[in-house]
C-alpha cells in the first residue's frame, strides 16, 4: 500500500497555484519572488516580474495611492486589508485587485508581503448595485413628484368641487325662491280664469278659458315638482303625511282629475282587492299625475292607458302601463335619475324630466319600490309597491 506524500512535498504547488496572488516586496517595492496566479492574472512571466517594482504595475492612480496613502499605512501600522488597486496587464488593459498586505522584518531587510484577489464579479455587482440604487433613487424621485402632483390635482379638484357645490346650491336655492314666488301668481290666474268660467261665454271665450286654467296647472304642477327636487338636493328629502286611506278611491279620483287635464287620453281604472293603505294621499295623487304624465307623454295616445290598484297580502300596488315605443335597455337604469328624459318625442308636453324622479322620492319616503319593465309584447309599465302597515317607513329629516 503506498503512503501519501508528506504534505511538506505539497507546500511549492500550494504557493505558485494558490486562488490568490502572491507576491513579496522589499520596502521600496522591488518584487523578490511572485506566484504563478499572479503572473498569470497580469501577463508577465515570473522571471521578468522579479527585479521589477510593484509600483510599475499599477496604472497613474494606483501610483498615487500607493505613494501616498498605501506605503505611508504599511510603515505606520505594519499592514492593510482590502485595498482596491487597478494593476495594468501586459496588454494594457486594467485589471482591479483587492491587497492585502503586512511588513515583515527579515534578516536581509524589510519585506512586504502581499496577498492579492481579482474582483471582477465584486466590481460588476458593485456597479449593479450602483446602477439599481440610481435606479430607485431616480423611482423615488419620480415618486415623489407624483405624490406632489397628485395632492396638487386634489386640491383644485376640491377647490373646484366646493366651488360647484356652492354654485349648485345657489341654483337650487334660486329655483325654490323663484319656484315659491310663481305660486302666488299663478292662483291668481287660476281664481281669474274660474271667475270668468262663471258667466255666459262662447264656445271660443270658453275654450281660451280652460287654455288659461290647463296651462296654469300644468305651470303649477312643474312649479311643485322643482320645488320637491330642491329639497331632495339640498338633503331634506320629500315630506309625506300617511294616514288610512281607501286605494281604489284614491286612485279613482286621481283619474278622474288627470281626465280633465289630459282630454285626450284613454285612462282606464282596474282594481283588485280590497282595504286601506296606509298613505299620503296628496303625494300618491301627485305620484299617479307624474306617471300618467310620462304614459301622455311618451305612449301612443290611440291606445288605453291602464292603471291598476291593487291590495295583496300586507302590499299595496299602483301601476301604469302604456303602449307605445320601448325604452331603450340603457336608459332603463337611469330613468329616475333628475333631468332624465325618456325619448326626444313630440307630444304638446313639455318637460324638465323632474317626473319619475320625485315618483322614485315619494315611493321611497314612502318605505316602497317602483319598478319599470318595458317590450313590444307588453309595452311600458311602472309599478309602484308599498307596505300596507300602519309606519312602515322612516319619515326623512
Amino acid at each position: 500500500m503506498q503512503r501519501d506524500k508528506a504534505p511538506e512535498s505539497y507546500l511549492p504547488m500550494l504557493y505558485e497555484e494558490a486562488p490568490c496572488g502572491l507576491v513579496v516586496t522589499k520596502e521600496d517595492g522591488t518584487i523578490l519572488r511572485t506566484n504563478l496566479t499572479f503572473s498569470q492574472w497580469v501577463g508577465f512571466r515570473v522571471p521578468e516580474l522579479c527585479g521589477m517594482r510593484f509600483q510599475d504595475l499599477l496604472t497613474m492612480g494606483g501610483r498615487i495611492f500607493h505613494q501616498t496613502h498605501l506605503a505611508p499605512l504599511m510603515k505606520l501600522q505594519g499592514s492593510v486589508a482590502e485595498v482596491k488597486l487597478d494593476l495594468k496587464h501586459h496588454d494594457g488593459q486594467k485589471v482591479t485587485m483587492l491587497l492585502n498586505g503586512i511588513r515583515r522584518e527579515r534578516d536581509g531587510g524589510i519585506q512586504h508581503e502581499l496577498a492579492l484577489f481579482t474582483i471582477y464579479d465584486r466590481d460588476k455587482y458593485e456597479r449593479e448595485l450602483l446602477k439599481s440604487r440610481k435606479l430607485a433613487e431616480e423611482l423615488l424621485q419620480q415618486k415623489t413628484a407624483a405624490e406632489v402632483n397628485l395632492r396638487l390635482a386634489q386640491a383644485e379638484l376640491s377647490n373646484a368641487f366646493e366651488s360647484a357645490q356652492q354654485r349648485a346650491l345657489f341654483a337650487e336655492q334660486m329655483v325654490a325662491i323663484v319656484s315659491h314666488d310663481l305660486k302666488n301668481p299663478l292662483t291668481a290666474i287660476k281664481m281669474g280664469a274660474d271667475v270668468l268660467a262663471r258667466g255666459e261665454r262662447t264656445s271660443k271665450e270658453s275654450n281660451v278659458i280652460g287654455w288659461i286654467k290647463h296651462s296654469a296647472d300644468r305651470a303649477e304642477r312643474l312649479i311643485a315638482d322643482l320645488l320637491d327636487f330642491t329639497l331632495v338636493r339640498v338633503g331634506r328629502g320629500i315630506v309625506v303625511s300617511p294616514q288610512s286611506v281607501d286605494l281604489h278611491d284614491l286612485v279613482h279620483r286621481s283619474i278622474e282629475e288627470l281626465r280633465v287635464t289630459f282630454p285626450n287620453a284613454w285612462l282606464v281604472h282596474e282594481t283588485v282587492g280590497v282595504g286601506n293603505a296606509y298613505l299620503d294621499a296628496d303625494r300618491v295623487q301627485q305620484l299617479i299625475g307624474n306617471l300618467v304624465s310620462n304614459s301622455v307623454a311618451y305612449g301612443d295616445l290611440a291606445q288605453p292607458i291602464s292603471i291598476a290598484s291593487r291590495l295583496e297580502h300586507d302590499m299595496a300596488y299602483v301601476s301604469v302601463q302604456n303602449e307605445g315605443p320601448v325604452i331603450p335597455q340603457s336608459l332603463l337604469t337611469t330613468l329616475f335619475e333628475p333631468l332624465i328624459r325618456g325619448a326626444a318625442v313630440e307630444s304638446g308636453i313639455r318637460s324638465v324630466g323632474l317626473g319619475l324622479f320625485i315618483v322614485n322620492e315619494i315611493v321611497k319616503a314612502h318605505g316602497g319600490q317602483v319598478s319599470v319593465t318595458s317590450n313590444e309584447l307588453c309595452g311600458t309599465s311602472f309599478t309602484v309597491s308599498f307596505p300596507l302597515g300602519s309606519a312602515p317607513f322612516v319619515q326623512p329629516q
